[in-house]
């Protein structure tokens, strides 16, 4: 319109374009990012501890006598050294008989002439119970019926033959345990005061225990002397006789397995 009415326009002139010659103001260069710290790895995650076993009751294994058969069990008593008379041992004495036999004599620890020999009821208390044995149809030779199986609670000899000491008795009574459950013997005739403790359990005297029937792991147990007693009062010799009576007697009324 300002045109039209002869007004001049005025506007600003346009910037010349740049020519070649002159130099383009160079830009400065971008700087670089500075180079930023690595990456710090993370932590690596705990491992966790295995978890603790909770305590198992261990039912405790039978003692190896239990599993015994008479081999191994001989040669267990043989190398015994479970208390202190394996020191002066000359040897075990482990017993003597038919393995088989329905007759047991148990009587209580080696002397002087069974530590020598290794066999129960040898010497002069040996005859007597041989006699014994044969006066009711028996021997240690003997098979069957006509057999007998002999042992002693102790398997090694007290020195200078004092009595068994309790711990002695309890080392070796496992001894004799097996025994009597190989053997399976149909009646147990104890000799002395300490085959009687061992057996019954009691501290009461022979006098009170005679004359009755009874009873070990329910085999039928007759007490009686030992025979080294009777050698020293013979005037007890009845008394012995009428507790082999009451041992065949026994014999003769248990039922049959």
């Amino acid at each position: 319109m300002l045109a039209e009415m002869g007004v001049r326009v005025w506007a600003p002139r346009p910037a010349p374009p740049p020519s070649a010659a002159e130099p383009v103001a160079a830009q400065p260069p971008a700087r670089a990012p500075a180079p930023s710290a690595p990456p710090r790895p993370a932590p690596a995650a705990p491992v966790a501890a295995p978890p603790i076993a909770s305590p198992v009751a261990v039912r405790p294994l039978p003692s190896p006598v239990d599993t015994m058969d008479w081999p191994a069990l001989r040669e267990a008593v043989a190398g015994c050294e479970d208390c202190g008379l394996c020191k002066s041992r000359r040897n075990t004495v482990f017993g003597v008989g038919d393995t088989q036999a329905d007759w047991m004599i148990v009587g209580e620890a080696p002397g002087e002439q069974e530590d020598r020999q290794g066999e129960p009821f040898v010497g002069a208390a040996g005859q007597l119970l041989d006699n014994m044995l044969r006066a009711v149809g028996r021997s240690r030779t003997g098979e069957g019926a006509q057999g007998a199986f002999i042992a002693n609670v102790l398997k090694c000899r007290p020195p200078a033959n004092r009595n068994p000491q309790p711990e002695e008795v309890a080392r070796c009574e496992p001894y004799l345990v097996r025994q009597v459950k190989l053997v399976q013997p149909k009646v147990i005739v104890a000799m002395g005061r300490f085959a009687v403790q061992s057996l019954l359990k009691t501290t009461e005297p022979i006098g009170r225990l005679r004359g009755k029937v009874h009873r070990y792991e329910g085999v039928p147990v007759i007490v009686t002397y030992h025979p080294a007693y009777l050698l020293r009062t013979p005037g007890d010799k009845g008394k012995a006789w009428a507790d082999l009576c009451l041992a065949m007697h026994t014999l003769e009324t248990t039922p049959a397995a």
